[in-house]
């Protein structure tokens, strides 16, 4: 499919690392990130996990809410990841582990953590429920998870032919994210788990701004592996794109922020 509109968007998927970490410091990320560490309550000499850590955007922040005294430990199954989170000094922070891992067989004893967070993780694991009953296992009795899960069944993107949007949506929830309605499924598999689950936080993310919503959805790339499954003819990925890149935007998705209790 050769675009029209390529100076609009993003044609080159950006490294993981970098994804996350632009994303992290962009005002959709803060939002939702910061309504998770309200909910973590964290305070000093608590021990924290932050599973699925990346590139350790998130792990100063823990570090400075649990100091001091407290020990943050970050866990990826990406050697990468975990590089990059030590070139960026991360690790150096007082109270700072970092260990390659995988969310499935964590490396913690039973009962040794009082805090644990996941963001955007479990959208993408083999099994979320062997996930949570890992978080479950290393929780202290009355320990504390927080959880954050896009429902990609949610995303909506304005366009004049609605069955256009429509079928981008599902060929991102039936295609390209493994877990795709993990949001909605969190309350519930969390309990299976044995949690206590109080509170779910609903954090819609509206975008007005073709560019900025480019830089979490990468429509172009997206709209691509769309024609190349048949979900879109090149003819409708062209009508698709033009409008998104010409026509007044919008667009919005829910992630929901899941509070848990061991």
């Amino acid at each position: 499919m050769t675009s029209p509109v390529s100076s609009v968007f993003e044609t080159t998927k950006p490294a993981s690392a970098d994804y996350l970490t632009r994303f992290a410091a962009s005002d959709v990320g803060r939002d939702y990130k910061g309504r998770m560490l309200d909910a973590l309550d964290l305070r000093a000499g608590l021990t924290v996990l932050d599973a699925g850590c990346g590139p350790g955007a998130d792990l100063p922040a823990l570090a400075e809410a649990v100091a001091p005294g407290g020990t943050v430990i970050g866990v990826d199954r990406d050697q990468e990841m975990l590089d990059a989170a030590a070139e960026a000094r991360v690790a150096a922070r007082p109270g700072v582990e970092l260990r390659r891992a995988d969310v499935h067989a964590l490396p913690l004893d039973d009962a040794s953590l009082d805090r644990a967070r996941t963001d955007r993780v479990l959208q993408w694991v083999d099994d979320p429920a062997r996930a949570l009953a890992e978080f479950h296992r290393v929780l202290r009795p009355g320990g504390r998870l927080v959880m954050a899960e896009p429902d990609w069944d949610t995303l909506v993107v304005d366009h004049p032919d609605p069955a256009l949007s429509r079928a981008y949506t599902r060929h991102i929830t039936e295609r390209v994210i493994r877990n795709a309605t993990i949001g909605r499924r969190l309350a519930r598999l969390a309990t299976d788990a044995g949690f206590r689950v109080p509170e779910v936080i609903p954090a819609t993310q509206v975008f007005r701004d073709v560019r900025a919503a480019d830089r979490v959805f990468g429509f172009e790339r997206t709209t691509r592996r769309a024609v190349a499954a048949g979900d879109f003819t090149e003819a409708q990925a062209a009508e698709w794109l033009d409008h998104l890149a010409h026509g007044p935007f919008f667009a919005s998705a829910t992630l929901y922020v899941v509070v848990a209790e061991a």
